[in-house]
């Protein structure tokens, strides 16, 4: 038998852990020295929310995800509904109109039926919600104790708008950063769920949601939009130091002008969790050219899914891959994506 020497440099770390799939510093130096040294293709290294496939003269974007949600079920959503909306959503900023998803369980012996139809239901709906069909599937049940309950993998097809091409790449100095509407909702809401917060009542609930018609507005708006994103794991925070990392600019932000309810700003300070690195589930960050910038927040404000949208910063000349963060105060910091996962099993 011959003998496959390791790919690529390895990981410090001996083995994998909970931080490894929090989409911060660690899961890219899991995917840079362990996962996309052995399968490394154009396509692939392009590490955009879906692949982007050239099918006849046209194009479709193919992606897929895995939700591991504790709990199953939360305010404002559950594990079926984040699924379907999460696919949806990768695709929708990649610039494509969600077509087709295919759904496939992994269930522990001993989930309740009731909660399982409840799932289903809620997928079905967010599906409906979407405009997307539900085509394909598969069923897996393991013995008690080795899953949590159930676990979704999605993968969606959909068919990108002609002429998009979506890249933090094409950032340009004087660029607008829209974000569409408030951050942080959906991972206070799971963590409150399953914290110790006895007598801590709140009114917080999931942004969950398909943005696939909010996306398709703000392209209309603005045709010559540069890049889209929606911010889950690592948050905004880890978005914007992509941006600016892999457009090479400096991406300045204005703290005061990201929109966050008050209830979600109290619900992180109270855990000591910093909300621009918790994940959304819901919202889109986009770049738009100047000109742009305008007719593009108004089309999102239009929309009932981006009524709160701001402005909340923009691609400046200094090529140095920063992100930069003023703050409430007149400071400045530097924006890091999070090295682990402050929130493991959120979506």
């Amino acid at each position: 038998m011959t003998r496959i020497a390791p790919a690529g440099p390895r990981t410090h770390k001996k083995q994998i852990v909970l931080a490894h799939g929090g989409g911060g510093q660690l899961t890219d130096e899991l995917l840079d020295t362990i996962i996309r040294p052995r399968f490394g293709n154009t396509t692939l290294d392009a590490m955009g929310d879906s692949a982007l496939l050239e099918i006849g003269a046209g194009r479709v974007a193919f992606t897929t995800d895995t939700y591991v949600v504790r709990p199953l079920e939360f305010p404002g959503g559950d594990i079926g509904r984040l699924a379907v909306c999460g696919t949806v959503n990768d695709l929708a900023v990649s610039g494509a109109e969600p077509r087709w998803l295919s759904l496939a369980l992994i269930l522990e012996e001993g989930v309740a039926i009731a909660t399982l139809e409840r799932v289903l239901d809620s997928a079905r709906g967010a599906a409906e919600e979407a405009g997307v069909q539900i085509v394909t599937g598969d069923t897996k049940v393991v013995a008690r104790g080795q899953a949590d309950g159930v676990y979704i993998n999605t993968a969606g097809v959909g068919v990108v708008r002609a002429g998009v091409d979506l890249a933090p790449e094409h950032a340009r100095p004087g660029d607008a950063v829209l974000l569409s509407g408030t951050i942080a909702d959906h991972g206070m809401a799971v963590m409150l769920q399953r914290q110790d917060t006895a007598g801590v009542r709140s009114n917080l609930a999931s942004d969950v949601a398909p943005i696939n018609g909010l996306a398709r507005a703000l392209m209309d708006a603005a045709p010559g939009v540069r890049f889209m994103r929606d911010p889950t794991r690592g948050g905004l925070a880890g978005v914007l130091a992509d941006l600016a990392e892999r457009s090479g600019r400096r991406v300045s932000v204005d703290e005061t002008a990201i929109p966050m309810r008050r209830e979600t700003l109290y619900a992180a300070e109270m855990l000591g969790i910093d909300p621009l690195d918790v994940a959304n589930e819901g919202k889109l960050v986009a770049v738009v050219p100047p000109g742009e910038a305008r007719s593009a927040l108004d089309a999102v404000r239009a929309h009932e899914r981006g009524r709160e949208a701001a402005i909340i910063g923009h691609v400046g000349e200094e090529a140095d891959g920063l992100c930069e963060l003023v703050t409430d105060v007149g400071g400045r910091r530097v924006l890091l994506k999070p090295y682990g996962e402050e929130l493991p099993r959120i979506c």
